[in-house]
């Protein structure tokens, strides 16, 4: 399974216009530029995108080696509000076996100020 190819299926990441950069051996990295639609009442972007954003490229990094992972826990901290810009997210993998790994994911802006940090947990599938 290409990760890349596999993500591009995503059809909630492509709505909120969350890009892939790269993913490879338990990395990943994605950006998110900041649109109107992304700002909640107080025009800072939505908890809800900055997860999302989290999520994908917890995704693309627990994918990167081709087998098929999901995840069953991810805890987000917000830092910081985020306005306008871009949000760019990397997970590292920080343990695995065969059967559940642990990754975190740090959001930061354009000026490269922490947004959010994330940790995930994943397991992965026998298929």
């Amino acid at each position: 399974m290409d990760v890349k190819e596999f993500l591009k299926k995503d059809q909630f990441a492509a709505l909120l216009g969350i890009e892939l950069l790269e993913a490879e051996n338990g990395c990943a990295k994605t950006r998110l530029e900041i649109r109107e639609k992304h700002l909640n009442a107080m025009d800072t972007v939505h908890g809800g995108a900055i997860f999302s954003l989290a999520d994908l490229t917890l995704a693309a990094a627990s994918n990167s080696y081709g087998k098929m992972a999901v995840a069953i826990n991810v805890a987000i901290s917000f830092s910081k509000a985020a306005r306008k810009g871009t949000l760019y997210a990397e997970a590292k993998e920080l343990s695995r076996n065969r059967k559940i790994a642990n990754y975190t994911v740090t959001i930061t802006d354009s000026d490269d100020e922490l947004i959010a940090s994330a940790q995930g947990m994943v397991y992965f599938k026998k298929t």
